[in-house]
């Protein structure tokens, strides 16, 4: 198995910080903490180049905050210096990790997405009868740091990129508590060892890919499965016959089990793809998409809500333009002309206008 060495010159780099610093401030730079880092950005850099060559940084704590849509969970936002390490990182490691993955990953990789996701899983619907999809639970508070640490190690050989990776995981916030022992474990060490990467962070995401590569290509070549697709932690499988699909669901608590992972059993169902399938937040069917109901009522929500911030004189007329944009842009890939043209009507009549 083919490992990489002298990685760590070029993610240290002023010029590697530089092209992260402007990734980490896209879209954000009306924030506060990123309006004082750019303002002494070159001084702030060079620190930061020093902190990582004399192997003296450290990640700074996080700002935590708990979101309940559409499910409760704890979002973790690190200090700005350190997204702008997380972008150096995987700029140059990620692209390493990319050429093992299979094709059907489409989280955090360039030309992937949901979109693509959804386009990938409709396919399959039209090819095969029965479709098992599966979710792994609480899948970022469970990650094992040991374990995640060894997958690391089979393509990575140089050591000061090896203790950046590992400094960035030990820098972890504590996560919500999970079940974390298994059968044959010692109890322990068992409750010894350290679980769970914060969600928001830009290597939290990479991680989530890595750790769960080996699955992937376990599950097309050592099962079979000629349809499959994984966004993350949400993973669906097709095939013509539903008994081989409850076989590999048998096999897929297994497998998840010797990384430390559990199947969320209430989510992980098999059903006829000709009845559709959820999956990414749209309802896929061989021949139609839906969005969901409850992402679209919260669409309408936020939308309603950035009406009357636009009224209030607290958004502007192009941002509002802009979220207005995005929401019709996502539900125009499936098949909902109509719904767009209602919610259309009614945020002119909460605008109290019939322009467009």
């Amino acid at each position: 198995m083919k490992t990489h060495n002298q990685l760590y010159p070029e993610i240290c780099s002023f010029e590697n910080l530089l092209w992260a610093a402007w990734r980490a401030e896209r879209g954000k730079r009306r924030q506060d903490t990123i309006g004082r880092f750019r303002t002494n950005r070159e001084a702030e850099l060079l620190q930061l180049q020093r902190e990582l060559v004399t192997q003296t940084y450290r990640p700074g704590p996080y700002r935590e905050t708990i979101i309940t849509r559409p499910k409760t969970r704890m979002i973790s936002a690190a200090p700005f210096r350190d997204r702008v390490v997380h972008h150096a990182l995987c700029n140059v490691v990620m692209p390493l990790f990319e050429k093992k993955m299979v094709f059907d990953l489409y989280s955090n990789r360039e030309g992937k997405g949901t979109h693509a996701a959804i386009r990938r899983a409709q396919e399959y619907c039209r090819r095969f009868d029965y479709v098992l999809k599966c979710d792994v639970r609480k899948f970022f508070p469970s990650m094992d740091h040991a374990i995640l640490k060894g997958v690391l190690r089979k393509t990575i050989a140089c050591r000061d990129t090896l203790w950046l990776l590992e400094t960035i995981i030990d820098g972890s916030n504590r996560q919500e508590p999970v079940c974390s022992v298994f059968a044959g474990d010692d109890l322990v060490d068992a409750a010894g060892r350290r679980v769970g990467l914060p969600i928001g962070n830009l290597t939290s995401q990479w991680f989530g890919c890595i750790y769960l590569t080996e699955f992937d290509h376990w599950v097309k070549e050592t099962l079979g499965c000629a349809g499959y697709v994984r966004y993350v932690d949400d993973f669906l499988l097709f095939s013509h016959a539903k008994a081989q699909l409850a076989g590999w669901r048998e096999a897929i608590a297994g497998r998840l089990a010797a990384g430390r992972l559990r199947l969320n059993e209430r989510k992980s169902r098999t059903f006829p793809t000709r009845g559709g399938v959820t999956f990414l937040g749209q309802r896929i069917w061989p021949g139609q998409r839906r969005l969901c109901r409850q992402n679209v009522a919260d669409a309408r929500r936020r939308l309603r809500w950035n009406v009357r911030q636009f009224r209030r004189g607290d958004l502007s007329q192009d941002a509002l333009e802009c979220r207005w944009n995005s929401w019709r842009g996502h539900a125009a890939q499936a098949d909902c002309g109509p719904l767009i043209e209602r919610v259309k009507q009614e945020l002119k009549y909460a605008l109290g206008t019939t322009g467009t």
